[in-house]
């Protein structure tokens, strides 16, 4: 097998950097491609980021490992960032070496039933990747492309579920941000951040919000097919005003909880997460103090996890609202 992005032609067998074979191919982007390598001293499988020969590639490339570099004092475990090890130069390539992990969120819930996921399981998703957020922060870094595709499950069988926080080509830190900056991708950008406002660490807390809503429903909160579709959205349902009350009618989004309790923290969490003045928007260490994570919740509105029950805590519905059956934007307008 072959893979080719333009100036790249990688395939199965193929050494990067003398010794890391490669086994397979795990993703690509705008940057090249993502390989799964063998390093043929230590047996050792690892995750090889290659970078295409492209000068504005590589000028990324370098940032990101000056991003890297900053984040080594960080335990990548406790702090749920993905471990890089190095790079190295391949031809006129720039190579990224990455632990190998398992899965990223979106195939992760693709292949789950009605594919969300159960309270059981978005919890804990949400708090390690706060803490992730946390941690970035107490270094002034802003990672600016967090969406399901950059969050990857160490490994699918293990429970509790564990999640690392992957791909930091567009990460900066948030001393050098520059109004109008590009970055993000469409659907998970910050209001601030499609209107080319100087931005911050808070466009990471939107696009968790936005993440949140995803894994609960199965289906991306602002859907379009760029950011003018997106904004317009965002301003149909929330407004323009930082405090507008959230109100749409135009979703046919549904989810059912088990217990209304915990479908009213949760939409309380949301709406603090996706507040339109990123100076409003709740903090990871408010987060990570919010009654949703109160272990208390859980036991007095148990949630049973979806695998057990078919799904009926946590789905996505067609059908009318009732009082256990609410479109997701309107309760949102609910207190």
């Amino acid at each position: 097998m072959t893979f080719t992005s333009n100036h790249l032609e990688i395939c199965k067998g193929t050494l990067l950097g003398g010794h890391y074979k490669v086994e397979g191919f795990l993703g690509e982007g705008g940057f090249g491609i993502v390989t799964k390598c063998c390093n043929t001293k230590t047996n050792e499988f690892v995750a090889i980021k290659v970078n295409e020969r492209n000068p504005e590639i590589l000028q990324q490339a370098k940032m990101e490992i000056l991003i890297l570099e900053q984040l080594r004092g960080l335990d990548a475990d406790r702090c749920n960032i993905v471990q890089w090890n190095d790079f190295f130069i391949d031809g006129d390539c720039i190579c990224l070496n990455f632990e190998l992990l398992d899965q990223c969120l979106w195939d992760y819930i693709e292949d789950r039933e009605n594919h969300c996921l159960p309270i059981s399981e978005i919890r804990p998703i949400l708090h390690q990747l706060t803490n992730a957020l946390s941690h970035l922060g107490s270094v002034g870094i802003v990672h600016a492309d967090l969406k399901p595709g950059n969050i990857m499950v160490v490994d699918r069988y293990e429970c509790p579920i564990k999640v690392k926080l992957i791909d930091f080509g567009l990460a900066c830190p948030a001393s050098t941000v520059i109004p109008g900056d590009c970055v993000g991708t469409v659907g998970y950008e910050a209001p601030e951040v499609m209107i080319g406002s100087l931005f911050n660490e808070a466009i990471d807390m939107w696009s968790l919000g936005l993440v949140a809503v995803e894994l609960a429903t199965g289906y991306p909160f602002y859907p379009g097919r760029n950011d003018y579709d997106v904004l317009k959205f965002i301003i149909q349902t929330q407004g323009q005003p930082p405090d507008h009350v959230l109100d749409s009618d135009e979703t046919d989004y549904h989810i059912m909880w088990g217990r209304e309790k915990i479908q009213n923290v949760f939409v309380s969490l949301i709406k603090e997460m996706l507040a339109l003045d990123p100076n409003q928007r709740i903090t990871p260490s408010e987060v990570l103090h919010h009654p949703f994570f109160n272990p208390g919740l859980s036991k007095s509105s148990p949630c049973t996890d979806m695998s057990s029950t078919g799904g009926q805590n946590l789905v996505v519905s067609q059908q009318p609202s009732t009082a256990d059956n609410l479109p997701l934007h309107q309760s949102f307008n609910q207190t």
